[in-house]
């Protein structure tokens, strides 16, 4: 099943996933949750038992999700039909593509199954472009959606600072509910002092107004353009969301709230403040599955983690998500762990004062290093001066 938002790499660990349980010989048939819970509940699967292996690269590489997702939430009166549909197949393994709230759900999944005496086991596969998942080093999603960031401001950067006559201030939001960690990969477009990002605002850190109006002024009388990212949740002292909008415009079934976010409000202040034309930009889906941006190191461990997720359920193992282990040194590399679903459903993992200043909410150094090797190689830019 895949779940949540998607990502561009989302169906790398389906694949992964498919691939390594049909070359196992250990499962009879594979099954896909159509929509997620919603195809599940009516009974709606796909056959994957024998999908040709060139199918399966091209799909690999597709973003999106290729079973279809859902944000529909498991409740307790759900829970005799999804017993009911898993007990008409005999199937005894699940395995859930999806961020916190999926591993929410993967939890109830195995207690209610240990209270019915219904064998199951439950598996978790990281995902998420927000990268706020605990207990993992990183998640598969977010290094091809912070490449894309990163792109993004290195390109609407030069765009600025060549029509800073016409329309020099550009304010980017990007997604990221609670934690910072995609705005905050705009800093990889900044390869010397002039360029863009200016000014980058995370939910970690409140924003001050005039400070920001501050920042963006300095940037704009020194280059004759300005550039901020900000997340879409980037908030005020009083800790409500910048635009002056308290009540969110919908509530999903998590209870996660959305707003009319902060960049068309950053974008009016920095515009009347400067008495120039202020852009404002927010990418949406597109920072989730631009396939141009996709990281080579992302679609590779995204495989890397479906394929653990089987391996682990071989094993005996149940109710715990696959994880990405950094190992030491300078070179990069990265295997797979697990982590117990209990200490990472509904947990918010944001981003630490090792790699964001709390007092004046820059970037450090030791971020950079971290988000590197998730990125790939970006293309280095040049100017006449």
């Amino acid at each position: 099943m895949q779940s949540g938002g998607c990502t561009n790499v989302l169906n790398s660990s389906l694949v992964g996933i498919i691939d390594e349980a049909s070359k196992s010989h250990a499962f009879d048939k594979i099954y896909g949750a159509s929509l997620g819970l919603e195809g599940f509940f009516e009974d709606e699967v796909i056959d994957l038992s024998n999908v040709p292996e060139r199918t399966l690269d091209r799909i690999k590489r597709a973003p999106g999700a290729a079973l279809g997702s859902t944000r529909r939430r498991l409740t307790e009166e759900d829970l005799p039909v999804v017993f009911d549909r898993l007990a008409g197949r005999d199937i005894t393994d699940w395995f859930i593509a999806g961020g916190n709230d999926s591993a929410a759900t993967g939890h109830t999944l195995t207690v209610d199954a240990k209270a019915r005496g219904y064998d199951l086991t439950v598996i978790n596969i990281p995902k998420t472009i927000d990268n706020d998942l605990v207990m993992t080093d990183h998640c598969p999603g977010f290094g091809s959606a912070a490449r894309f960031v990163a792109l993004a401001t290195m390109g609407a950067g030069r765009d600025a600072e060549s029509m800073r006559t016409a329309a020099p201030i550009t304010i980017i939001e990007v997604m990221g509910r609670d934690a910072g960690w995609l705005a905050a990969s705009a800093i990889l477009a900044k390869q010397d002092e002039r360029d863009a990002p200016h000014v980058i605002c995370v939910p970690e850190i409140p924003v001050v107004e005039d400070d920001f109006l501050g920042q963006m002024e300095d940037a704009y009388r020194r280059y004759g353009f300005a550039v901020a990212v900000v997340s879409e949740n980037a908030r005020g002292p009083d800790d409500g969301v910048l635009g002056g909008e308290q009540d969110p415009y919908l509530v999903d079934d998590f209870g996660h709230p959305y707003y009319d976010g902060p960049a068309r409000y950053l974008a009016g202040l920095v515009g009347k403040a400067l008495g120039v034309r202020a852009r404002y930009e927010k990418p949406g889906t597109i920072q989730r599955s631009f396939m141009s941006a996709t990281s080579p190191s992302d679609i590779q461990e995204a495989e890397m983690a479906g394929r653990a997720g089987v391996r682990a359920a071989m094993d005996g193992k149940s109710d715990v998500m696959v994880t990405l282990e950094r190992a030491p040194g300078a070179k990069y590399s990265c295997g797979t762990g697990l982590a117990p679903l209990e200490l990472v459903g509904g947990k918010v993992r944001t981003m630490p004062a090792e790699y964001l200043d709390p007092q004046t909410g820059s970037i450090q150094d030791e971020f950079i290093r971290y988000l590197k090797p998730l990125v790939g190689r970006l293309p280095r830019l040049a100017r006449f001066d």
